[in-house]
């Protein structure tokens, strides 16, 4: 496992930056209008009638709803066809306006070390930011945390994280691993992959809970495994998924990393061939720089500890899925306690703010994925526990991607209170 230095963190973005000679116009979506259609079983009828509008398509489960953002252009068009539908939001480039006004990065003191103000959760950030706040948040827990890289973006951009133990000592506890930001446009799960890292380290010294937990296991969390994507979101298209990988014989841009995993990756009907789509898998099994480095990580960290839970933090529809993705009838060897755990999840989840949480296997729960990172890590790593959680917003009422930024501190406080309960119960 290559460990890289706060410095050598913070500086990365500054090198890659001198190194970029094109710079794309920046992607508008003022006027764009968000709409939910009722596909009633049969989307690709849905789809017919809006081909050839201009518009951005946003959830891949469409069998019974269809959700996507109409080009201002378009939109007496798309109203015209006669569609069941409803209005999520009237007008996106103003919510990504109001999402992009970043607050200043702030510290306070915790007994005498400097750590990022929880002001950090009022906010989204831009991505150098991110790097700080992780910078400093281990610098003030240096006896039982370091900064970690898996490698670095198919850009040259660190895939950073932090590693966090308890009294037993570094590397001594079976592996808790987060991954965030897989999907460029899901901001929310940066900030609520941050949260709990937050409450890990601030807390472990003062609340019993906390500090049996991370007794209990050894914590290696990159909340920013796409960190191409996310600056790009920032920078160029807010709405941009995959990551930045170019390939020859095409134009278009990206592979999906939650579809590049090695370990049913051949299978069809979970991922995209066409290198245009959304879901393209790549041309071969884990042939992205990030999923490279992700599974010498993840192979380091099995052999050296075990994993007992691995999950992929995702947005949006407020789902907690269990392997498998590949099939909708294959189930893991230890299904009954995996729906346990996630029944009991989703119940403290809902205490929070009474946020409902679907809960079940991937494939027959929400849509077939292949070479997705929780079959991979049950699979191949053997963690005890794979999941996704795809967070807020709801699937039923939403906007999307664009969560304004007075929901972050209550997804990830829900989200912290679930594993006060998860972590010490699995």
């Amino acid at each position: 496992m290559k460990l890289f230095t706060a410095v050598q963190i913070l500086l990365a973005p500054l090198a890659l930056g001198a190194a970029v000679t094109k710079v794309e116009k920046k992607v508008s979506y003022d006027g764009y209008r968000a709409f939910r259609i009722s596909t009633h079983n049969d989307a690709a009828a849905v789809s017919k009638k809006i081909a050839g509008l201009d518009f951005v398509p946003f959830n891949l489960d469409t069998k019974d709803h269809m959700d996507l953002a109409v080009a201002p252009k378009d939109v007496a068009t798309f109203e015209a066809l006669g569609l069941e539908t409803s209005i999520l939001n009237k007008d996106l480039g103003a919510d990504i306006a109001e999402e992009a006004k970043f607050a200043p990065y702030e510290t306070t003191t915790i007994g005498t070390a400097a750590v990022p103000a929880i002001s950090w959760f009022n906010s989204y950030h831009a991505y150098a930011d991110h790097q700080t706040f992780l910078n400093d948040l281990q610098g003030a827990f240096p006896a039982n945390s370091e900064l970690i890289s898996a490698g670095t973006s198919g850009g040259g951009r660190p895939l950073y994280g932090i590693h966090i133990w308890g009294s037993g000592g570094k590397g001594s506890k079976p592996a808790v691993y987060f991954h965030g930001t897989v999907h460029a446009r899901e901001w929310i799960s940066t900030m609520v992959v941050e949260y709990l890292t937050y409450q890990l380290l601030t807390q472990y010294s003062t609340n019993t809970t906390v500090k049996a937990i991370v007794d209990s296991y050894d914590f290696y969390i990159l909340p920013i495994i796409n960190p191409d994507g996310f600056v790009y979101t920032q920078t160029t298209n807010r709405l941009w998924r995959k990551n930045r990988l170019t390939r020859s014989g095409t134009s278009c841009v990206g592979t999906d990393m939650n579809r590049n995993w090695p370990y049913n990756w051949a299978l069809t009907g979970g991922a995209s061939t066409d290198p245009c789509s959304e879901t393209y898998k790549g041309v071969a099994a884990g042939d992205t720089a990030e999923i490279r480095a992700l599974v010498a990580l993840t192979t380091t960290i099995r052999a050296a500890q075990g994993i007992k839970l691995f999950i992929d933090w995702h947005s949006y529809g407020q789902y907690i899925l269990t392997p498998f993705g590949y099939s909708c009838t294959a189930r893991p060897t230890n299904q009954a306690r995996q729906t346990t755990l996630s029944s009991g999840l989703a119940a403290r989840i809902a205490l929070s703010y009474g946020t409902r949480f679907t809960y079940g296997p991937s494939c027959s729960t929400l849509y077939a994925t292949t070479g997705s990172s929780p079959d991979y890590m049950h699979a191949v790593a053997t963690a005890e526990f794979a999941w996704t959680i795809e967070l807020r917003p709801s699937s039923g009422t939403s906007n999307g991607f664009v969560l304004a930024a007075s929901s972050i501190l209550p997804a990830a406080i829900e989200q912290w209170q679930g594993m006060l309960y998860l972590l010490p119960t699995m």
